[in-house]
């Protein structure tokens, strides 16, 4: 398997990702954010590239929010219907969400 390098990208304004790269693949997989107040981000989507499938980029993409969340204290609104759908899966990460497990963030 691959190694799988994620960072983190500030964007302009409110808006950043998490990008994650494979050494000799050209594509970024990625999940995009955007922060909605000092300690509250949302996942608004995740991409990942056809180069990259089947290499696990989805959920080192998540585990790496996850632990950013965790040592910078921040929670997470789970917009992107992936990550929705990992955390529905994985309710031993409700205290990084805002919402419970599979529960749609429009009717939280």
């Amino acid at each position: 398997m691959s190694e799988i390098t994620v960072t983190r990208e500030d964007g302009e304004g409110r808006h950043g990702r998490y990008v994650a790269r494979v050494a000799g693949i050209d594509a970024e997989g990625e999940i995009t954010i955007t922060r909605r107040g000092p300690s509250v981000i949302s996942a608004d989507h995740t991409g990942v590239p056809e180069a990259m499938a089947g290499l696990g980029v989805g959920r080192a993409l998540i585990d790496f929010m996850l632990a950013d969340a965790r040592a910078n204290g921040f929670k997470i609104i789970p917009i992107c219907p992936y990550v929705r759908a990992q955390y529905a899966r994985h309710p031993e990460w409700a205290d990084l969400f805002t919402t419970k497990p599979g529960e749609d963030p429009t009717t939280a």
